[in-house]
C-alpha cells in the first residue's frame, strides 16, 4: 500500500499514474483527504486501484457509525478506526460498513489502529501513562478488535508475530513504518524492512516516503525487496 501523503489531487494523481498497473493499493490519509475529500477516493478508484482510507476514526459510537456509511459510499476498500475508541464503537463501525457495503455491492474491510508506529516504548509509558508493556497493550487491543468483528488491525511489524499468535489466521495485520534497508526511518520509531515484516506475519505493508519522495517512485516500489 503506497501512502499518498501529499497536499492535493494533482500530486496524488501524478503519483497514481506512475504506479498504474503495479498491483499496489493506494492509501489516502488525513493530509490528502483534508485537501481533496471523498472525491479523490472516487477518482483513484476509477483508475483501478484499491483504496485504504486511513482517517483513524475515533469518536462516540454514533458519530463513527454515521461517518462510516459516508466513507463506504465514497468507495473505500479498507477503512480504519482507533481501537481505543472501545468495543461498542468498533462493533458499530463494522456493522455500518457491512450494512452500507451490502447495499452498494462493496463491503470494505474495517481495521483498528492499535498504537501508532511513530510512538516509542518510552513515549508510550511516560507520556500516555500506560503501565503494561507496549506489545502487551497492542495484542490486547487486537484481540478486542477481533471480538468486535473487525477484519484486522494496524500495528507495527514488531508486534505482528505476537498478534498472529493470538488471533485467527484470516485476521489482517496492516503494518506502516515499513522501511527498506536502503531508506531512512524518518519519524517512524518501530520499523522493519519489507522482508522482516512479512516474515513476522504482516498481511499488508504500508510504505510512503521511500516511494513517494523518490526520484522515480515506480522504480522505488520495485526496489522494496532489495535487501
Amino acid at each position: 500500500m503506497v501512502a499518498l501523503d501529499v497536499k492535493g489531487r494533482e500530486e496524488a494523481l501524478t503519483l497514481a499514474n506512475v504506479l498504474l498497473g503495479s498491483g499496489c493499493w493506494l492509501k489516502v490519509g488525513m493530509e490528502l483527504y483534508a485537501y481533496s475529500g471523498p472525491a479523490v477516493v472516487r477518482e483513484l478508484k476509477s483508475l483501478g486501484f484499491s483504496i485504504f482510507l486511513d482517517l483513524k476514526l475515533h469518536d462516540i459510537p454514533t458519530t463513527v457509525e454515521r461517518a462510516m456509511r459516508g466513507f463506504v459510499q465514497a468507495g473505500a476498500d479498507m477503512i480504519n478506526v482507533h481501537c481505543s475508541g472501545g468495543y461498542d464503537m468498533m462493533v458499530r463501525a463494522a456493522s455500518a460498513a457491512r450494512d452500507e457495503g451490502n447495499k452498494l455491492g462493496l463491503v470494505p474491510k474495517v481495521i483498528g489502529v492499535t498504537v501508532l508506529t511513530s510512538m516509542s516504548e518510552h513515549q508510550f509509558r511516560q507520556e500516555l501513562g500506560i503501565e503494561r508493556q507496549l506489545q502487551e497493550h497492542v495484542v490486547s487491543l487486537a484481540k478486542l478488535a477481533e471480538k468486535a468483528s473487525l477484519d484486522g488491525v494496524v500495528a507495527s511489524a514488531q508486534e505482528a508475530g505476537a498478534i498472529r499468535k493470538n488471533t485467527t489466521p484470516e485476521f489482517l495485520i496492516v503494518t506502516p513504518g515499513i522501511r527498506p534497508a536502503w531508506s531512512e526511518a524518518d519519524d517512524q520509531m518501530r520499523v522493519l524492512t519489507p522482508h522482516e515484516a512479512l516474515a513476522a506475519g504482516s498481511s499488508y505493508l504500508v510504505v510512503g516516503r521511500p516511494i513517494t519522495r523518490a526520484e522515480d517512485p515506480r522504480e522505488a516500489l520495485e526496489r522494496l525487496w532489495v535487501r
